[in-house]
C-alpha cells in the first residue's frame, strides 16, 4: 500500500493537509483521483486495424454504441474523438494520418491537428513507418515530449520481421534508440500491449497514468491487481477525510461523507473492472462465451451493483470490528494529534479494501475464463 502512495506522492500531502486541518485539500486530492481527465490521440491510416485499435482501447466492439466505424465516415483531414462511455473522463482521439508529401512540415500538421492537447499520442501503422510521420515523432521528442509511441498493428503470430524492418527505418531517420510497439489490435493482453502500458505509467504525469489506468478495460491479471492498488490509493484518501471530519463535532457528517464518498469509489471500481452487466456481456460477445457463465463468477454482491444499502452496512459492520485493522496503518495515515478520531479512517479502510478485494477477485476470474488466462 505505501508503494501506491510513493507513486502517486499523495501519502504525504494527506499528512500535511490533515495537520492544518486543511481538509478541503485531502478533498481535492480525492477528488483529483476520482475525476482526473487524459486525452489519447491515435495517429495513422483510417483502416480496419486503427478501427478496432482505438475499439480495444474503449472496450468496445466495431458495433457497439460509441465504437469507431470502418470505414470511416470521417474526412481525411479531420479529427475524430471517441469518447469513452463509462469513463467520460477519457477520450481517445483519431487523428488523420500525416500526409506523405514532399517537402514537409512537421509543425504545420501538429498545428492543425492540435498536437499539445493530447497527453499521449500513438503513432500506428501496419507495415514500416513512413518517413513524415518519424519527422513529427522527431519534432515532439524536440519539445519535449516523451509521450509518442511508435506501434506496429500486426494481426499475424510472428510479426518480427516487420518490427526488425521498422527499427532500421527510425534508425536511419536519426532516431536515438527506436523502440517499436507490437499490437494486435483485436486482442490487446497480447504482444507489447503490456509493456506499453508499463513505459506510460512512467511517461505520463502520475494523475494521468491513473486516469488511463482506471478507464481501460481488464486485459490482463497484472492490470487488474493495478487496479486495485490504485483504487486502495482512493480509499487511503476517503479513510483520511472520514477521519478528519470526524473531528468536526457536527452530527451525522461523517458518516454521510463516508457512505457518499464510498460509493462513488465503488461504483468506479465496479466500472474499471468491468464487472458490470453490460461490460460482461459486451467481452462475452467479443470472446464467444455465453454471458450468463461469466456473470455466474461474480460472487460479491457489489459487482453486481453497487447500492448505497449494502455500502452503509459495511461500513457498520466495519464500525463495530476496527479491532482488525493494524494500529500501524492508523498511525501511518493519521498525525499524532489526530489519531484520536482514527477510528471513523480504520472503518473505512476496512470496509472499503475489503470490498475492492473481493471485487478483484471476482475481475480475476472472469478475465481468467474470458481471456483463457486459466488454461
Amino acid at each position: 500500500m505505501a508503494d501506491v502512495f510513493r507513486s502517486l506522492n499523495l501519502l504525504e500531502t494527506l499528512k500535511e493537509s490533515i495537520e492544518h486541518n486543511k481538509f478541503s485539500d485531502v478533498k481535492d486530492a480525492l477528488e483529483d483521483l476520482l475525476i482526473s481527465r487524459i486525452n489519447l490521440a491515435v495517429i495513422g491510416d483510417r483502416g480496419e486495424e486503427k478501427a478496432t485499435f482505438i475499439n480495444s482501447l474503449l472496450g468496445l466492439s466495431s458495433g457497439d454504441d460509441g465504437a469507431a466505424p470502418s470505414p470511416s465516415p470521417v474526412a481525411p483531414e479531420e479529427v475524430a474523438g471517441y469518447p469513452n462511455p463509462k469513463h467520460p473522463d477519457f477520450r481517445l482521439w483519431d487523428l488523420p494520418p500525416v500526409p506523405s508529401t514532399s517537402p514537409f512540415e512537421p509543425e504545420g500538421y501538429m498545428e492543425r491537428v492540435k498536437f499539445p492537447r493530447y497527453n499521449a499520442v500513438f503513432m500506428t501503422y501496419t507495415q514500416t513507418p513512413q518517413p513524415n510521420s518519424v519527422e513529427v515523432f522527431l519534432e515532439a521528442r524536440s519539445l519535449q515530449r516523451q509521450t509518442v509511441y511508435f506501434i506496429l498493428l500486426a494481426s499475424e503470430e510472428s510479426p518480427e520481421e516487420k518490427r526488425k524492418a521498422s527499427v532500421e527505418v527510425l534508425r536511419s531517420q536519426g532516431v536515438t534508440l527506436p523502440k517499436v510497439y507490437v499490437v494486435r489490435p483485436s486482442m490487446l493482453e497480447k504482444f507489447d500491449f503490456p509493456g506499453l502500458l508499463e513505459d506510460m505509467g512512467r511517461d505520463l504525469p502520475e494523475i494521468r497514468a491513473h486516469a488511463l489506468l482506471l478507464a481501460l478495460p481488464t486485459l490482463t491479471s497484472t492490470l487488474i491487481t493495478q487496479k486495485k492498488e490504485a483504487f486502495k490509493a482512493l480509499v487511503w484518501a476517503a479513510a483520511s477525510l472520514s477521519g478528519g471530519v470526524s473531528a468536526i463535532p457536527v452530527p451525522f457528517v461523517a458518516s454521510m461523507v463516508d457512505s457518499s464518498v464510498a460509493v462513488r469509489i465503488l461504483t468506479k471500481a465496479q466500472l474499471s473492472l468491468c464487472l458490470d452487466d453490460e461490460s460482461i456481456e459486451r467481452l462475452a460477445r467479443q470472446r464467444g462465451i455465453e454471458p450468463a457463465r461469466l456473470k455466474g463468477l461474480r460472487t460479491c454482491v457489489l459487482s453486481v451493483e453497487v447500492t448505497k444499502g449494502e455500502v452503509k452496512k459495511r461500513l457498520a459492520a466495519a464500525e463495530k470490528d476496527v479491532s482488525m485493522v493494524s494500529s500501524t496503518l492508523v498511525d501511518m495515515a493519521m498525525p499524532r494529534h489526530a489519531r484520536s478520531v482514527s477510528r471513523s479512517f480504520a472503518a473505512m479502510l476496512q470496509a472499503l479494501n475489503g470490498a475492492i478485494d473481493e471485487m478483484a477477485a471476482d475481475a480475476e476470474k472472469i478475465a481468467a475464463a474470458a481471456l483463457g488466462e486459466g488454461k
